[in-house]
C-alpha cells in the first residue's frame, strides 16, 4: 500500500481561511462527500442548541443520551471546522455554533488550578455529573482523563488556529490546560486518569506507544510542559523473554537509546508484516492521532512504516484470516446494544484478546524457547462467526489505504441494510446477521469527520492542529525513532 499524497491540494489550500475553498475542490470526492454531509447531520441532530454541547449517543429515533464527555466536544468542535471547509455549513453557523459551545465551556466546572476538565457532563447544561445516568451506579466518580481532555485541547486548539473571530477565547482555554500534571516522573508516563475524591486510586500510567493516548505525549511535549524523554517512556512492544511470555506473540527487536532512555524496539510479525501493536489490535490506537498530526510525515521510520502496516493487517484479518467480506475493527457501540471492544487480536498485545467477533476467536502464535509456550495452530476463518465491524475504523485508513477504504465503505453502505442512512454510517454491525447498532457515537462520527475533513479538504484539521510552534518542539522528538531491528 502506498500513502495517499495530498500536497498538491494542501498547497493551494493552507493559506485559505475555512470555507473559502472551492466547492469544487469539496465536491471532488463524490460518495466521500456525502458521507461528509450526512455524518455533520447527526451531529446537528446530537447537539443541545443552548448548550451547544454533543451528546455522546444519538439513537436511531432521535433520541440522544445525557452525558458527554470532553472527547466529544473536541470532536463536535473539529468536526464543524472540516464540515464549513466542505461548504456544508456557512461561516456564520459555524461562529454561532462554536461560539455557544466556548461560551459552556468556559463556565463549565475544572479542577483547581490545572485547566482541566472532568471527563462526564450533562451535555444540556454543563453541568458535572456526579450520578451516572440514568440511574445511579456506586462505582462511578468524577475523574479527569488525560487522554479525553486530551482531544478536548486538540478541537480547542483547531478553533484557534481556523477560525480568526474565536481565536482568543478558544486559545485561552487550550492554554490553561496542564500537562505536566499527570506526569509521573518515576516511570516517565502520565497517569490514564485523576481521581480528586481519591487520589491514591488514580490509576498509573498509559504505558504502550501504538495508543491514541499518545496525543497527551505531543500536546505536553508541544507547550514544554512534559520532558522530551517522556515519549520513550512507553512500550514499543512488551520485552522478549520469558517473563513476558504471556504475550501471544513473542516479538523481535533491538534496543536503542533516546534522549537517555533504553528502548526495546520491538515488533510483531504478523501475516509476514512487521508491526508494532497496540494493546488491543484496534484501528483508532493506531491512527486516531495522525488525523491532526502527521506522523508518518515527521517520523517516517516509525509511524511511516506503522501506519500503513496497521491498515494492511486490518484488510488482511477481515478478508483473508476471518473472510467477512468486510473490514474495519475498533472499539465501537455493539450490534446489540452497549459497548464493545472490537480488535485484530494478533495485532495486540492483550493476552486476552480484543476480538474481532462476538464470539471470542482468539489467536495463540506462542513464545518460543518458553516452556508451556509452544505455538497454537490459527483458527480458521469458520471459527470468526459473529464478526463485528465498525465504519469508522475504515475512514481511519482511508489515507493509507484510500482505494481499499472506499471500495470497503461501499460495500457497506449497499450491502448492510439500514447501515447507511440520513445521519451516515451507525455504529456497527454484524457481518453474519447482519443486525446494525442503533446508535451513533459523536466520538466514532468526529473521527469519519476528521478523516473527510482531511481528505476532501486539503488536510485542515492537520494544517490547524499540527502548526510550526508543535512541529519545531516534536518533530525532533519522534523523528529520530525507527521501530523495529
Amino acid at each position: 500500500m502506498r500513502v495517499r499524497s495530498f500536497a498538491a491540494l494542501v498547497a493551494l489550500l493552507v493559506l485559505i481561511p475555512v470555507g473559502q475553498a472551492s466547492a469544487k475542490n469539496a465536491h471532488k470526492g463524490g460518495e466521500l462527500h456525502q458521507y461528509a454531509e450526512r455524518t455533520w447531520a447527526s451531529f446537528a441532530a446530537m447537539t443541545d442548541p443552548r448548550s451547544g454541547l454533543p451528546a455522546d449517543i444519538l439513537n436511531s429515533d432521535g433520541t440522544t443520551s445525557v452525558q458527554t464527555s470532553t472527547t466529544n466536544i473536541g470532536a463536535y468542535m473539529w468536526s464543524a471546522v472540516a464540515a464549513r471547509r466542505l461548504g456544508i455549513i456557512k461561516q456564520r453557523e459555524l461562529h454561532s455554533r462554536l461560539s455557544r459551545t466556548l461560551s459552556t465551556l468556559e463556565r463549565m466546572e475544572r479542577y483547581q488550578d490545572t485547566g482541566q476538565y472532568y471527563n462526564w457532563y450533562d451535555h444540556r447544561t454543563g453541568e458535572k455529573l456526579t450520578v451516572w445516568p440514568p440511574k445511579h451506579d456506586p462505582n462511578f466518580h468524577p475523574i479527569l482523563s488525560s487522554v479525553d481532555n486530551g482531544w478536548l485541547a486538540v478541537g480547542l486548539k483547531i478553533v484557534a488556529n481556523a477560525v480568526p473571530k474565536l481565536h482568543k477565547r478558544a486559545q485561552a482555554l487550550y492554554d490553561d490546560m496542564r500537562w505536566d500534571f499527570y506526569y509521573r516522573p518515576n516511570v516517565n508516563r502520565v497517569l490514564f486518569h485523576f481521581r480528586p475524591d481519591d487520589p491514591a486510586a488514580s490509576p498509573c500510567c498509559y504505558d504502550t506507544v501504538v495508543s491514541e493516548s499518545r496525543i497527551v505525549d505531543y500536546l505536553g511535549i508541544g507547550r514544554g510542559q512534559l520532558p522530551q524523554k517522556e515519549y520513550y517512556g512507553r512500550w514499543r512492544s512488551f520485552p522478549d523473554t520469558c517473563d513476558w511470555s504471556w504475550q501471544e506473540t513473542r516479538p523481535i527487536g533491538v534496543t536503542r537509546r533516546y534522549f537517555g532512555v533504553d528502548v526495546f524496539e520491538g515488533v510483531y510479525v504478523y501475516a509476514g508484516r512487521q508491526l508494532v501493536p497496540s494493546w488491543g489490535g484496534s484501528m483508532f490506537e493506531a491512527l486516531m492521532p495522525a488525523l491532526f498530526v502527521p506522523e508518518e510525515q515527521w517520523a517516517p521510520d516509525s509511524w511511516g512504516k506503522n501506519h500503513p502496516a496497521t491498515a494492511d493487517v486490518q484488510i488482511h484479518h477481515g478478508l483473508v484470516e476471518a473472510g467477512y467480506g468486510f473490514w474495519g475493527f475498533s472499539p465501537a457501540n455493539k450490534p446489540e446494544g452497549d459497548y464493545g471492544v472490537w480488535g485484530v487480536d494478533g495485532a495486540g498485545m492483550d493476552p486476552n484478546g480484543m476480538p474481532s467477533n462476538e464470539d471470542n476467536t482468539l489467536v495463540d502464535h506462542g513464545f518460543a524457547g518458553c516452556p508451556g509456550r509452544e505455538p497454537k495452530p490459527d483458527p480458521p476463518p469458520s471459527a470468526y462467526t459473529n464478526g463485528v465491524v465498525t465504519p469508522h475504523a475504515a475512514f481511519l485508513a482511508l489515507r493509507f489505504a484510500p482505494a481499499q477504504s472506499r471500495a470497503n465503505l461501499a460495500r457497506m453502505a449497499s450491502e448492510v441494510p439500514g447501515l447507511y442512512g440520513k445521519w451516515g454510517f451507525r455504529d456497527s454491525f454484524n457481518v453474519q446477521t447482519k443486525r446494525v447498532s442503533d446508535a451513533y457515537l459523536s466520538l466514532d462520527q468526529g473521527m469519519i469527520m476528521a478523516a473527510l475533513g482531511n481528505a476532501l479538504g486539503g488536510d485542515v484539521l492537520r494544517e490547524a492542529f499540527a502548526d510550526r510552534r508543535l512541529e519545531e518542539a516534536l518533530r525532533p522528538v519522534i523523528g529520530i525513532e525507527r521501530f523495529g531491528p
